[in-house]
């Protein structure tokens, strides 16, 4: 399930960004009780772009800021309290980790979700069910 972590350059501490990719990948399977779940950890993947400075806007101004975008299949992050949770913590993360100078208010975050048998493991399309199985073995 790939999170897409969006920076603008230095808006997080050099060397920090992977440290961000790690706490909000645990926070994404904590918020969904998979935290260790063999089969789910190494599926949830993230990838951080960087954005030079005055290449990322708001309101169609430049902005130093933060983005946070999941992918998942339609079960995860489907309830409120998940969302708020998770979103609310990887919120506070980058926050943290910036030291306080990025502000929450310019930390973005939404979720897609995918197509049911469009999400590919080890090779497979799996359809939500075949997910939900793979996840109870792990």
């Amino acid at each position: 399930m790939p999170i897409t972590l969006t920076l603008t350059e230095n808006v997080l501490p050099a060397g920090q960004e992977a440290v961000a990719a790690s706490k909000i990948t645990e926070a994404f399977l904590k918020h969904h009780g998979l935290s260790g779940n063999t089969v789910m950890t190494p599926n949830v993947t993230t990838h951080v772009v960087l954005i030079a400075k005055g290449h990322s806007f708001s309101g169609g101004k430049p902005v130093e800021g933060a983005w946070v975008e999941t992918k998942t299949p339609s079960f995860a992050l489907a309830d409120h309290a998940v969302q708020a949770e998770f979103f609310g913590e990887a919120t506070q993360i980058l926050h943290d980790l910036s030291g306080g100078t990025l502000s929450k208010d310019r930390i973005w975050s939404n979720g897609v979700h995918t197509v049911d048998g469009t999400w590919n493991m080890s090779g497979k399309a799996l359809t939500n069910a075949a997910i939900g199985e793979a996840i109870s073995a792990g």
